[in-house]
């Protein structure tokens, strides 16, 4: 470790890394991820000390994940830890049958998933993770191994801009002797997960390989000026790319999408493939697009007017009065309750409220999409067509049923007769991930 790596991170360089990733609210509130490691410990103690300074408050959330007998207690240990340090915290239980394959992206998704419905339900708009220096030269070597393109090699944002929070990385930029130091120097101590040095995981492996490249002159430093480099390239992609959607797509209100095809035609190949990724990406409610070599398939096909109807990432491609109607895929989707008066959110898409205190029909509603017979059904007593609606898309619109009969859906207009209009108070389309996606913040 070189001197530089052993210096406690100060309040004034920690202050000016969070200055970046702003703007704050006065007072503010911030959640921190915290394991109980060396890594999110010291994220714990700098952001509680930043936020005191500025009249704001701190907690530390710290995820169960009951997959050792063990966990229950260590996670327990570490809320007291927190506590002891002058910082609230609460202990998050992961529920439910537990994966036997692909444990830890399982785990890493149920956690995130924990934690961003905390901060909803509370109100607060910042999540901080403990992601260093070292943890993004790991994930810049991961995702090279895998064949990445420019944005894979960006590594992580900075930033990521959610629903109903923020997830903020300030020590992206500092190795992870300084957050050891760090802790160090305020009387505390981090427990690292034993499972971090299993093997058998991708990321273990990453990390033993980077300590050899280090001796040949590869440090993790450099990697990590390769992928900020890399990302100040992304960025300025992602412009050219959102200047490009707004020209080639648009999006209709049921969540499909007209893609031109003649305008993605005059675009540069990169920009078109994420033009087209970030459609796919929309309309689908996936977190992750396509494979680049089945992206730059589909666009050839596309752009050489080959295709007559194409599959890929959840969604469904046709052709359609001289644009690409791109619409989600017609397989199973989920058919979920609904409560009057609760806000439901299906497929990660909609947000549907139904109305309380309305006459309605007895029963059991639910939400889900109108299927081959639905779709067949309500044409004979509506012509959606007539008004502008992609008959292929048809199947996969919201329908609202009753006992297993369509009452509604909202988007081509179709009501049953004794149904009041004003059943439905809300059902609006909000991807996961919007159109022009959120910009990447470089560290």
């Amino acid at each position: 470790m070189s001197s530089s790596d052993a210096r406690p991170v100060t309040q004034i360089e920690f202050a000016a890394l969070m200055e970046r990733l702003g703007p704050f609210e006065s007072n503010p509130e911030v959640a921190v991820a915290v394991s109980g490691g060396t890594d999110s410990m010291a994220a714990a103690l700098l952001v509680h000390e930043w936020a005191r300074r500025r009249g704001g408050c701190t907690i530390g959330l710290v995820v169960d994940h009951g997959l050792r007998d063990e966990s229950a207690d260590e996670a327990a240990l570490v809320a007291q830890r927190l506590s002891t340090l002058g910082i609230k915290s609460l202990v998050l239980q992961w529920r439910g049958e537990k994966p036997n394959a692909n444990v830890q992206a399982e785990a890493r998704q149920a956690r995130y998933q924990l934690l961003s419905d905390y901060c909803a339900q509370h109100g607060i708009l910042h999540l901080v993770l403990g992601h260093h220096r070292d943890d993004q030269a790991e994930t810049f070597m991961m995702r090279l191994s895998r064949g990445s393109g420019l944005y894979g090699l960006a590594a992580m944002s900075a930033v990521k801009e959610q629903a109903d929070c923020r997830i903020l990385r300030p020590l992206l930029t500092l190795p992870k002797g300084r957050l050891l130091e760090t802790v160090k120097a305020r009387g505390a101590e981090g427990v690292d997960d034993p499972s971090n040095e299993n093997r058998k995981y991708a990321r273990t492996r990453f990390r033993d390989l980077l300590t050899l490249l280090a001796a040949e002159g590869l440090s993790a430093s450099r990697l990590v000026e390769t992928s900020r480099r890399l990302g100040c390239a992304r960025s300025t992609t992602e412009a050219a790319v959102a200047s490009a959607l707004a020209r080639a797509v648009s999006l209709h209100r049921s969540g499909i999408a007209f893609l031109e095809p003649q305008m993605l035609g005059t675009l540069p190949s990169d920009v078109a493939l994420r033009c087209l990724a970030r459609t796919l990406l929309t309309v689908s409610g996936s977190d992750y697009g396509p494979r680049m070599e089945r992206l730059e398939s589909l666009l050839e096909k596309i752009l050489g007017g080959l295709i007559s109807g194409a599959t890929l990432s959840g969604c469904r491609l046709v052709p359609w009065r001289r644009v690409l109607v791109i619409c989600r895929e017609n397989r199973p989707l989920p058919q979920i309750p609904l409560v009057a008066g609760r806000l439901t959110r299906w497929d990660d898409r909609f947000d549907v409220l139904l109305a309380q205190n309305l006459k309605m029909p007895a029963g059991q509603f639910t939400i889900g999409a109108l299927g081959p017979e639905g779709w067949a059904q309500i044409r004979k007593e509506i012509d959606p067509i007539a008004s502008g609606f992609p008959p292929l898309a048809g199947e996969a619109a919201i329908a609202i049923r009753n006992a297993g009969e369509i009452l509604m859906v909202p988007h081509l207009g179709y009501l049953k007769k004794e149904v009041s209009p004003e059943m439905i108070v809300k059902c609006r389309f909000r991807p996961g991930n919007s159109l022009a996606g959120v910009a990447f913040t470089v560290a």
